[in-house]
């Protein structure tokens, strides 16, 4: 698994291929790509910029244009389409290796397609990542090893130790420094509710049709 890429397959796979490299030319991680419904399919994006900061309004509606121009020239999708931009927010998901690497001491949350000793449901403190797994340490202080090929699904509990670890992560830096912890707080807090999840509209958002093809 490449740490720099969330752990995909079928058409989210094919489709997060396709826009990764040019959202990284652009400065911004690919963090989740997920394609939801069939005759009118929603196609979601969650990215980060490439420092870790979160995202604003004005990255994903340029996240957007790139990506629908994308689509519209590679054509994976039938019919018609609309495509949603979001930041990965401070509650973030755990996609790929390197998230946990990064997020290594704070408290998330897995599921597994397949149970692992006996349980799909985990929770506890991410360790880190070796070898295509996912490492954790539960609340009786055992460590497991999660595979991101049965991961689920897996996502950082919010915090207080996390909105602080954020706040330090908050665009631009330099503000935080002049405003000082409060007001670094308080930004930290505001992003928690003005960034919009995946699964709603977002700024930015746009739709797409396949091109009427005319019958040989």
């Amino acid at each position: 698994m490449d740490a720099d890429l969330p752990f995909l397959t079928g058409l989210d796979a094919r489709i997060a291929a396709m826009v990764a490299p040019a959202l990284a030319d652009m400065g911004f991680d690919l963090v989740r790509v997920a394609v939801l419904g069939r005759e009118s399919p929603t196609v979601q994006i969650m990215a980060d910029r490439a420092d870790g900061t979160l995202i604003a309004i004005e990255d994903c509606e340029q996240i957007s244009h790139a990506v629908g121009a994308i689509l519209d020239v590679e054509d994976p999708l039938p019919g018609a389409w609309t495509l949603e931009v979001s930041s990965a927010g401070i509650d973030r998901p755990l996609t790929r290796a390197k998230d946990w690497e990064r997020f290594a001491g704070h408290l998330a949350r897995a599921e597994m397609n397949m149970p692992i000793e006996g349980r799909k449901r985990f929770a506890g403190i991410v360790l880190g990542a070796r070898d295509g797994h996912g490492l954790m340490r539960l609340d009786d202080g055992t460590e497991v090893a999660l595979p991101f090929a049965e991961m689920r699904k897996a996502r950082l509990v919010l915090t207080d130790e996390l909105i602080e670890a954020s706040a330090r992560m908050m665009r631009p830096a330099a503000s935080s420094k002049e405003n000082g912890p409060d007001e670094a707080q308080a930004g930290a807090d505001a992003a928690v509710g003005d960034v919009p999840p995946a699964d709603t509209r977002k700024p930015g958002a746009r739709s797409g049709r396949k091109p009427a093809r005319k019958a040989n």
